[in-house]
């Protein structure tokens, strides 16, 4: 067993407003669809089981780009979305937050005979994934959700978070099944995050006789202290920063789809007709589909796809926002029938900006960048939990509270 990653995050409170909630499902849908279509199923669950990879799903959607109520509103969209298409997609989301967590046994015994898998062993998968971050490992953090992501073929993938009283921060915990051995026998390959005192660690070798008896149900012996491993600690500070994100990548990516435009190469005039705004989504949403792991170390880069509920950046710009989600189904749909072309072009839109970087120097204009996106909004249909976006007067700067 291993353990892919932990985030520390802070708490973010409120609801995902209708129109923001209705069009991460249909993205997360559309994501899911292309990522199956190119790689399977098994390639969903890996992504989902990377903090990093997962935060920038999360912020590609429009949450907030560094909160941890990504963890609850990527994983609820994408319920929604991917169970009703479970025979075409080979993917069911178990769980969820609070209440819905407890459902998880039920709704695995259910999978389990529609699927033919073995049932009662997710379950068991389920809640020793939950006993083991939740006691196993006295962190401070007490899970209040889990969601459990498993395929046809039985691989599996556990998302779930915790908070922390009195600290304003909740730690997201991610697990991959690949490689299964044991739940006791270094089950992490580490449990990662801002220092916040020491913690009882009850799958170390000096806790044998706590485990024993809050692990009672293993027979397993673990030998060796648990590892340091890849972990993602988000900042405290809700706007976004240039510190915060990969200049060079967001640069190169901005100088493609607003400057030079790839409508010169052929695989891309496929698109002919798509503005420059929309390339910018597209590119950003083709790179979470396409993208290896070593793109994903600054999340806050997808945020500059469809900017945050919260206006951090820049308001949600709704119409692009609907016109990447319907360019991005289409796509998906004609290559199911075997016209691949579009879904060709959106990948080719990914590997452009990668070749753009070589030598690219990023200038000092981060600032300018969102100042733009801010005042532009309106054009766009921006949203933020607090209203629409509305036309600049006398060269004032946008107000978004």
């Amino acid at each position: 067993m291993k353990q892919s990653g932990t985030a520390d995050l802070p708490l973010h409170y409120g609801q995902v407003p209708k129109w923001l909630a209705e069009r991460m499902s249909r993205l997360g849908l559309a994501i899911t669809e292309a990522i199956v279509t190119e790689y399977g199923s098994a390639e969903v669950l890996r992504r989902l089981s990377d903090p990093f990879w997962f935060q920038s799903l999360g912020a590609v959607m429009g949450m907030d780009w560094h909160s941890s109520g990504i963890t609850t509103s990527v994983m609820g969209a994408l319920k929604a979305a991917i169970n009703p298409r479970y025979k075409e997609l080979g993917i069911y989301i178990c769980g969820g937050k609070g209440a819905k967590s407890k459902l998880a046994p039920e709704e695995l015994l259910r999978f389990g005979e529609r699927s033919g898998l073995n049932g009662h062993e997710l379950v068991r998968c389920s809640r020793l994934s939950a006993k083991v971050d939740n006691t196993a490992v006295q962190d401070g953090f007490q899970l209040y959700t889990h969601s459990f992501i498993v395929d046809a073929s039985g691989l599996w993938t556990v998302v779930q978070q915790g908070m922390r009283n009195g600290s304003a921060t909740a730690r997201r915990y991610h697990w991959h099944s690949s490689a299964l051995t044991s739940f006791v026998d270094e089950p992490h390959t580490g449990i990662c995050g801002a220092h916040q005192g020491e913690i009882l660690n009850l799958t170390a070798r000096p806790a044998a006789p706590a485990r024993s008896a809050i692990l009672s149900f293993t027979s397993e012996h673990p030998d060796r202290m648990i590892r340091e491993a890849r972990k993602l600690v988000m900042p405290s500070h809700h706007d976004v920063r240039a510190k915060d994100v990969n200049l060079k990548r967001l640069g190169a990516m901005l100088w493609l789809t607003h400057d030079k435009k790839p409508a010169d190469f052929e695989e891309l005039l496929l698109l002919e007709g798509m503005g420059p705004r929309t390339l910018q989504s597209l590119a950003l949403v083709s790179e979470v589909i396409y993208g290896t792991p070593s793109r994903f170390n600054d999340p806050a880069r997808f945020s500059f796809a469809h900017g945050g509920k919260d206006g951090h950046p820049f308001p949600v710009p709704v119409k692009i926002y609907d016109e990447t989600i319907d360019i991005l189904s289409k796509a998906v749909r004609n290559a199911r029938i075997g016209h691949a072309d579009k879904q060709h072009a959106i990948k080719k839109l990914s590997e452009l900006s990668y070749e753009a970087e070589k030598g690219f120097v990023p200038n000092a204009g981060f600032d300018q960048v969102i100042h733009n996106e801010r005042d532009n909004s309106w054009k766009y249909g921006g949203k933020t939990v607090f209203g629409d976006a509305k036309p600049l007067k006398n060269n004032q700067q946008l107000n978004l509270f």
